[in-house]
């Protein structure tokens, strides 16, 4: 009996954004893993440069590209770039997101609250419509939202952000649905507390942390790795027959 081929990458182009570290670096290294050509992005090229020689070292296949996501020239120049360099793309993550301001959602400045909005839902949003008439092009592709539960359930002092990863949910929808014809699938992946830099305001406060696990069945925060095999799971065969969904990796809090 031969195993299965559906988790294979071979062949496929793949950028994460955000991958510099946290959970989008143990995404990009999961999906190089089972043989995808992984572009490593975020704002700093230094970062990307990194992860790729990692990836690369490892035997797998990886090259850095800097892009941020809340910025629009960036994104258009980012897939074209992709498409001069390997015609197409395959996959999409994003992964990137801000989340400058934690207190309470009275006191959220314009700025911070411009800056969240620009990177979790415009960012994401064109990044989507970029790649994803590259990958209309080229018959189809997969699109990856990292949300998170506080899209569901707000986290504390989390405000602006909760409410952009709410968005990030309906636009999984969205995308879904409308280019679905195109065969292009979009899902979200919903991580719950993980022990990752961008969530050290949570995971280093132990007024905060103590009560939060608390709420989760598992009694700890996920390890970025975590995270990557539902990604995995989504931008792959096996999920052929799955788009709009958004699954919850989240140790039960959801539950």
């Amino acid at each position: 009996m031969q195993k299965t081929q559906l988790f294979d990458l071979d062949g496929k182009v793949a950028l994460v954004t955000g991958a510099s570290r946290g959970i989008g670096e143990a995404i990009a290294k999961l999906l190089a893993q089972q043989g995808a050509h992984v572009i490593i992005s975020s704002r700093k090229i230094e970062d990307c440069q990194a992860v790729a020689d990692a990836i690369v070292a490892a035997g797998g296949k990886a090259s850095a590209q800097a892009c941020h996501i809340g910025d629009m020239e960036q994104i258009v120049a980012t897939v074209a770039a992709i498409e001069d360099q390997f015609g197409k793309l395959d996959i999409l993550v994003n992964n990137a997101a801000a989340n400058p301001y934690f207190g309470n959602v009275l006191d959220t400045d314009l700025g911070a609250f411009q800056k969240t909005v620009d990177v979790n839902i415009r960012g994401y949003f064109f990044m989507s419509v970029e790649a994803g008439k590259l990958m209309r092009k080229h018959g189809g592709g997969n699109i990856l939202n990292v949300a998170s539960v506080n899209g569901v359930v707000p986290g504390q002092l989390q405000g602006i952000y909760s409410i952009t990863k709410a968005a990030v949910i309906n636009m999984t929808k969205v995308f879904a649905k409308e280019t679905a014809q195109f065969g292009i699938r979009c899902n979200a992946l919903l991580p719950g507390l993980t022990d990752t830099k961008f969530a050290s305001a949570l995971t280093t406060n132990d007024a905060i942390l103590k009560p939060a696990l608390e709420r989760i069945p598992l009694a700890r925060a996920a390890d970025p790795s975590e995270m990557a095999g539902t990604v995995l799971y989504l931008v792959s065969e096996a999920s052929s027959y799955t788009t709009g969904a958004a699954i919850n990796v989240d140790g039960g809090m959801l539950s």
